[in-house]
């Protein structure tokens, strides 16, 4: 099962409040949950899609896409909501979990098929950042095979516990899931990269309108 988790969107992207206002960060995160959502549903002999989260916006946009709602009332962020939906695919003996963040907007479905081509029969598939701090991907089986602990610098972690499983850990570098969106620097390269994703044609009216400084 791909599971995507989604905190609040009313409050995301803290880390950009010096140049985008929240309103402006609300809808730059829900532009990118759509991509990604896009990217899931453009691929059409994909595993189930659960949408961890407690958003009224993610909520409506998941059953658009006709993908399951895995409720996270608690909203414990991005670790406590994978841990808790890690747990309902044991429960109904899912053979395999891939999670995926909400702000890779640049994600393709093949990105997505090549991750499970890659998967072994019994191990890990990472894929990084492109700072190679951060884990953009991480597919396990059996699904609960370590516990995922993300942060701004997960992927040494999850390398490290992954290769302590003695199960294989297979790292994939991939373009579009390596761009996340945390950062000025991380939204300057959105605009710069080619691709006219919902969040870069945003991310490029911002400039434009004057809401926030255009790339050096």
């Amino acid at each position: 099962m791909i599971l995507v988790p989604i905190k609040n969107t009313s409050g995301a992207k803290q880390r950009l409040a010096s140049i985008l206002d929240q309103d402006s960060r609300t809808r730059l995160a829900q532009a990118m949950l759509q991509d990604v959502l896009s990217a899931l549903h453009q691929w059409k002999d994909r595993p189930s899609v659960g949408i961890v989260t407690s958003d009224a916006y993610a909520t409506q946009l998941a059953r658009e896409y006709k993908f399951e709602v895995i409720a996270d009332p608690q909203n414990p962020g991005e670790t406590g909501a994978i841990e808790m939906a890690t747990q309902v695919c044991v429960d109904r003996g899912e053979d395999n979990t891939l999670v995926i963040p909400a702000d890779i907007p640049l994600i393709q479905p093949w990105e997505l098929e090549e991750i499970y081509k890659q998967a072994p029969t019994e191990g890990t598939v990472l894929v990084p950042a492109g700072d190679g701090r951060g884990t953009n991907a991480a597919f396990r089986r059996p699904a609960n095979l370590f516990p995922l602990r993300f942060g701004n610098d997960s992927f040494k972690p999850h390398h490290a516990v992954a290769q302590a499983t003695g199960q294989p850990c297979v790292i994939l570098n991939l373009p579009g899931v390596a761009v996340d969106v945390d950062n000025q620097e991380d939204l300057h390269q959105l605009i710069a990269l080619p691709g006219n994703t919902r969040a870069q044609q945003l991310a490029r009216e911002y400039v434009r309108i004057g809401k926030m400084p255009s790339p050096a």
